[in-house]
């Protein structure tokens, strides 16, 4: 799987290697592979193009959980999370390029240059913002020269100075690079290197702001980068059932945090925490269907907001962000399994027999 054509739409889902959720009690080992290939063999079987491996200072590595995933399944593309910076580029690119030779060109990255220093800190990585994403910079400048050079080649940078490096093992074909970040630091990066940048789930007004920003960023380099927005779908067979549902994951969300002895969520130090929150500021309920309170309630931590509805509900509200640019989705649910069969069985049929209609490109290429 390589770049996408310009107006394919793509469905990413996520695949842990055990059981994670706001709602949903820690238990079991950090690993878990008959978990792990009931999750990916979900996705794959509800015809999702990719599955989201993640990346965070005390997980599983994702390199080899997204190997295992390869293994289980036949066909899913793997998204790697990978925190640019700890792993030398070159070594980077070759493990990504032999990766993709073994699963016939299955492999994509998401590049991440860490928005929680306290997370980056338990790795012992003390940058600050702005140079970790000048530091990305680097790393992805020489990824793409591992991939492609057929000679070897020197690099001079402020992190990184590379003498005739060289890559044997090439991808398959183009790596997609993901990217994601809205702070002015990550927009420069992301203008020169995003194959597809990743937005969080935010408001249609913040979506269509950002989009914006980030067209003028990519501008000079040339480039023309895919969006990608990330939602929680809440569903059910009726409206009222799917909000009452929304609100029972809230609910046990809070219960959950107090068991924990968690407080209020520490304000969050990446800019795209800050705008979920912006948007939570705004109310629980946005542009019909976008749900924020589980947002607020846990700081935007990660991937939190939702759309509540049924199916059909939501599929629309999803081809309004398409009508915005946005032509890849990554969705999870606040009960992993159960939700990945519910959108493989009636989301993305729903979505893509709408997208039809109008004449639209439900398929990835």
């Amino acid at each position: 799987m390589s770049l996408l054509p310009p107006e394919a739409t793509e469905f990413i889902g996520f695949v842990a290697p055990h059981e994670v959720s706001e709602s949903r009690a820690p238990r079991g080992p950090a690993i878990e592979p008959d978990y792990l290939r009931l999750l990916a063999q979900a996705h794959e079987r509800g015809g999702f193009d990719r599955v989201l491996v993640a990346f965070y200072a005390t997980a599983p590595d994702p390199l080899l959980i997204a190997a295992e995933i390869a293994t289980v399944t036949e066909r899913i593309g793997l998204m790697i999370a990978h925190r640019t910076g700890f792993t030398a580029p070159t070594v980077a690119a070759r493990q990504f390029a032999t990766l993709d030779r073994l699963t016939g060109g299955r492999v994509a990255i998401h590049a991440i240059s860490g928005g929680d220093d306290r997370d980056l800190a338990r790795d012992g990585d003390h940058l600050t913002k702005d140079e970790r994403y000048a530091r990305t910079r680097e790393f992805l400048d020489i990824l793409r020269l591992a991939w492609t050079s057929e000679t070897p080649f020197d690099y001079a940078g402020a992190h990184y100075r590379i003498e005739a490096g060289f890559s044997e093992v090439k991808p398959v074909k183009a790596i997609p690079i993901y990217f994601g970040g809205a702070s002015p630091a990550a927009l420069a990066v992301a203008g020169r290197h995003a194959d597809t940048y990743a937005l969080w789930g935010e408001s249609q007004a913040q979506v269509r702001e950002l989009i914006g920003r980030v067209r003028a960023a990519a501008a000079p380099h040339g480039r023309s980068p895919r969006f990608s927005l990330s939602l929680r779908p809440i569903l059910a067979e009726t409206e009222e059932r799917a909000w009452a549902r929304a609100e029972a994951i809230l609910a046990e969300t809070r219960r959950l945090r107090a068991a924990r002895g968690l407080g209020p969520a520490p304000a969050p130090q990446n800019e795209g925490s800050r705008r979920l929150l912006a948007a939570a500021a705004q109310g629980s309920r946005l542009d019909e269907r976008l749900y924020t309170a589980i947002a607020a309630e846990t700081g935007a931590s990660g991937n939190s907001t939702a759309l509540v509805g049924t199916p059909e509900q939501v599929a629309e509200a999803l081809l309004d962000y398409h009508d915005l640019g946005v032509r890849t989705f990554l969705i999870r649910g606040f009960d992993p399994l159960e939700d990945a069969i519910q959108y493989g069985r009636d989301l993305l049929p729903a979505f893509k027999d709408r997208l039809a209609r109008r004449g639209g490109t439900a398929e990835a290429a």
